[in-house]
Formats: C-alpha cells, sequence, structure tokens
C-alpha cells in the first residue's frame, strides 16, 4: 500500500506544474474516515480577534491508479448542517439565510479537476467548490500525508491535511454589518483547513461474530 504514500505524497493537495497522464490502469478507491476527518475554518471577528468553526460531517472518496499522481481524483461532500462554532446562537445564525442557508444548501461539495506536483513534500489539488449554490475553482495546498498504517481489521489508512483562503462573497455569503471606527463585524476572508483520514480494504474480512450466548 505504499502507492498510496505517492498518493497523497504526491497529491492530495498541491503545487508546481501539471504532470502529464501515464498508460491507464484501474484506479484503487480510499474511502474517507469521517469519524477521523472534517473541514475546519477561521474568520476574523471585529478586526481584532479569531472565531474557529468546523462541519463536523464529511464523506466522500480518493480514487488513484498507485502511480501517477494526476490520476487522483478527490470527491468530497461536506454537511453544511453540521457547522460548529461552539456557540448555539451563531451556529444558527451561520446556517440561516444570513449566511449558508442550509435548509436550501444542505451540503458543500469539492470535486478535484487537477493535480500539480510541487517540492519538499508539498502539493496542490485544484477543483470546484461549491457551497451555498455557487461553484468556484478553488486550490488546495497540502502538506506530505502520513505514513500508511494497518488498521485494527486489517485495512490500509493514511492522512493528509490541506489549506486554502476564499472570499465568502464569491460563494453569495454576502451578510455584512459594521462597527463604526472598526469596520466589518466579520471579516470577507475565510480561511479554511482539510484534515483528512482515508482508509482502502481490498480484502478485509467482516469483524468476527460475537460468541454465542449460553
Amino acid at each position: 500500500m505504499k502507492r498510496f504514500s505517492s498518493l497523497l505524497l504526491a497529491a492530495v493537495f498541491v503545487a508546481a506544474g501539471v504532470i502529464a497522464p501515464s498508460v491507464s490502469v484501474a484506479a484503487d478507491t480510499w474511502q474517507i474516515d469521517p469519524a477521523h476527518s472534517a473541514a475546519q475554518f477561521s474568520v476574523t471577528h471585529l478586526m481584532i480577534s479569531t472565531v474557529r468553526g468546523e462541519f463536523g460531517t464529511m464523506s466522500g472518496t480518493i480514487e488513484y491508479d498507485g502511480k501517477d499522481v494526476a490520476s487522483i481524483k478527490v470527491d468530497v461532500t461536506i454537511d453544511a448542517t453540521s457547522i460548529s462554532t461552539r456557540n448555539d446562537y451563531r451556529d444558527k445564525d451561520l446556517k440561516s439565510d444570513h449566511f449558508f442557508d442550509v435548509a436550501k444548501y444542505p451540503t458543500l461539495t469539492f470535486k478535484s479537476k487537477k493535480i500539480v506536483a510541487g517540492k519538499d513534500g508539498a502539493f496542490q489539488l485544484v477543483g470546484d467548490l461549491t457551497m451555498h449554490g455557487v461553484t468556484k475553482e478553488v486550490t488546495l495546498d497540502a502538506t506530505a500525508p502520513s505514513k500508511i498504517i494497518k488498521g485494527a481489521r486489517g485495512e490500509s489508512r493514511v492522512g493528509a491535511s490541506a489549506t486554502t483562503k476564499i472570499n465568502r462573497r464569491d460563494f453569495g455569503l454576502n451578510w455584512s454589518a459594521t462597527v463604526e471606527g472598526v469596520g466589518l463585524v466579520v471579516s470577507d476572508a475565510v480561511s479554511i483547513t482539510i484534515d483528512l483520514e482515508a482508509m482502502f480494504a481490498p480484502t478485509v474480512a467482516e469483524p468476527p461474530a460475537a460468541p454465542a450466548k449460553k
């Protein structure tokens, strides 16, 4: 399973020149583990402090042929209703039509389009982010992935992190208020960090059945 270290070590989010595709080979499909993955974000409040939050529920897949990072395809879906900033009032406002309008747009998605390889274990993944009904191309910058390890049932696992910055107004998140002498209550710029753990288990058996009660 070292080939997926080439994947995330050569891809889950990237930087320098598009790598030419090689001979087509069937790709393995790695499943994102939602229990150990999350999308965090931060904004500036009143231009003096940072407020952080996260979307705690995500799912998706990473495809890779094991040889060429250009074969990587990432498809992630994030549950917009799982947003949390540790403040019920603020979370309710973020879910309203002031911001994400989760009743109308319950999910965010990211679908990769291009892989770009960088130096020293850094990478970029270029793709379409759809949020609040608006789709824009974004570029995620990633650090080198973790080493591949074996899970409790023999599955292979690997972790990776990626970051990007967006302008929330590009996605129609236009709510704004100002404070005299300060400016915006909430900054337009949003920093995003994605932490992923993915697993691959082509031949993992079902967990053993519990012993019968006597």
